[in-house]
Parts: structure tokens; C-alpha cells; sequence
């Protein structure tokens, strides 16, 4: 698999996880852009599949956006899970928490790595 097609699927990824609702993919790809300073036509060409070779900088700047959203997706999740155990004072889910404290370790600690 080249870098563009890896670029491609976390830009996919990304988008997926930024879009709204139907017909949103132009603003997420904004948004997106926005957040992590990549130009909207680049994501619009790795997303629509038509870029064929991506730069090793873009292609990391892309993948340390998309370990970003990781991150901020496992923190929502963290943060639900502490909620929902505050308003139900249980502790079913505690070993939900741990994984996903553990995921978060690990990504960090990856991410740490490079």
C-alpha cells in the first residue's frame, strides 16, 4: 500500500469522524484544515481518491492529525464514561474505563516513540 493510499484513508477517516450529517464533507474538510493547517485541496484529492503521491511532510502532518483525533476520541469516550458513572454510581463499566485509559497510554506512548 503507497503513502498516498494510507494518506487517503486516514483523511477518509478524519472526515468520517468531522462530518455533521449529509452533505457536510466540504465543511468538515474546512474544519479540518482549520484545526491542523493542512490546505482543504490536498484533503479534498487524498479523500476523493485522486491524488496518486503525497509528500513525506504532508503525509506526516496528516497522520499526526489523525493520531490527534484518535486521542480526542478516546478522551470523549473517557470523559462519557466518567459522566455516566457519576450519574448512575455504579461501577459495570469499570473495566470499559481501564481499556480505554490504556488505550490512551498506549497511543500516547507510541506517539512519543516516533
Amino acid at each position: 500500500m503507497s503513502s498516498a493510499d494510507v494518506a487517503s484513508d486516514y483523511v477518509r477517516r478524519m472526515v468520517e469522524a468531522e462530518t455533521r450529517g449529509w452533505g457536510d464533507q466540504s465543511n468538515a474538510l474546512n474544519r479540518i484544515e482549520q484545526r491542523y493547517g493542512i490546505p482543504f485541496w490536498t484533503l479534498n484529492h487524498l479523500r476523493s481518491g485522486r491524488a496518486k503521491t503525497v509528500e513525506a511532510t504532508v503525509f506526516g502532518r496528516i497522520r499526526a492529525a489523525y493520531l490527534d483525533l484518535c486521542e480526542r476520541q478516546i478522551a470523549k469516550l473517557q470523559h462519557e464514561i466518567s459522566v455516566e458513572k457519576a450519574l448512575h454510581n455504579d461501577d459495570i463499566d469499570a473495566d470499559i474505563e481501564r481499556e480505554a485509559e490504556a488505550l490512551l497510554a498506549r497511543v500516547l506512548a507510541k506517539r512519543g516513540q516516533k
